[in-house]
């Protein structure tokens, strides 16, 4: 029993980190129709800036301007690179996304180097929240579930307000959306911005609890792609359920060790679990759980 329920408890911890990251992707692609295949170098930017700036600072601070500092950098790249390359489709915008990512890593390289860095948990969630038969939950774990419901309060709300209705206003009807005044590059800039910003999110949260190193792009990469796919495209909902599903999944694999042959056990597949996922579904369900036709973001 313990081992189920802290395997539970784990698995939904996981399964947030990976939708605050996919959220990001989900919205960027949701109101803007552009797959940003940089999106886990914009997290693992997250992760370096925030060991930077709590080595100066305190974590805190770095919650804050870490994000803050990846979400400036995506909307730069938006402004200057990404929008001159836009009507030319989207295999030029997945192109030079995919360009930038490698700039990104590389980057990283120069400045951090190559190993991993010794990006450590702030000592006031440094502990563990409940023990349970002598294994004990993490308290950070707990904080960045915390965070990480928030921001999907924080969204949920966004989708409904006036600004909510701009951005997909500005997606759906661009002419018009200009026509009454609304700046619809400055809207598109602000999103891909802010979905970046997401991604440095995850990034200042996940890094510490993992490891931060220039690989950790490349590890979670593939998975968010995953999560976006089968929770449907431009789907937060979706994105959601599919998160969950994928941490559980991937932590139950991994918890339980079931043998399923004399030389295989369930944990050596748990890497490979979510793409069969996205095979599965998109055989059964080609738009994913909550996915539709539509771009704009599903609530």
């Amino acid at each position: 029993m313990a081992i189920f329920t802290l395997s539970l408890l784990n698995g939904i911890s996981y399964g947030l980190l990976l939708f605050l990251l996919s959220s990001g992707l989900t919205l960027i692609w949701g109101l803007m129709g552009v797959l940003n295949f940089a999106h886990a170098a914009f997290y693992m930017l997250g992760a370096y800036l925030a060991y930077s700036v709590s080595g100066w600072l305190g974590f805190w601070p770095a919650l804050l301007l870490a994000p803050l500092g990846v979400g400036l950098l995506g909307a730069a790249f938006e402004r200057v690179g990404l929008r001159r390359v836009r009507r030319f489709g989207h295999m030029s915008e997945l192109l030079v996304t995919f360009g930038l990512s490698y700039i990104l890593i590389e980057l990283v390289e120069m400045v951090w180097g190559r190993s991993s860095v010794d990006y450590r948990v702030p000592p006031a969630l440094d502990g563990p929240l409940f023990t349970l038969f002598d294994t004990q939950f993490p308290l950070y774990r707990a904080f960045m579930m915390a965070v990480t419901l928030a921001v999907l309060g924080a969204l949920a709300l966004l989708v409904r307000t006036r600004t909510g209705l701009v951005v997909r206003a500005a997606l759906t009807h661009p002419d018009m959306a200009q026509a009454l005044g609304h700046n619809v590059p400055r809207v598109f800039t602000w999103v891909f911005g802010a979905g970046c910003a997401l991604a440095g999110l995850a990034g200042v949260l996940g890094g510490n609890a993992f490891v931060t190193e220039p690989g950790m792009a490349q590890a979670l990469g593939g998975v968010v792609f995953v999560v976006v796919v089968v929770g449907g495209l431009g789907s937060l909902k979706g994105a959601f359920a599919a998160s969950l599903l994928i941490g559980l999944l991937q932590t139950f694999a991994v918890a339980l060790d079931v043998p399923l042959l004399p030389s295989l056990k369930i944990s050596q597949l748990a890497p490979v679990l979510p793409y069969a996922v996205m095979v599965l579904t998109l055989i059964v369900r080609p738009n994913g759980l909550m996915g539709s036709a539509q771009r704009h973001a599903g609530y």
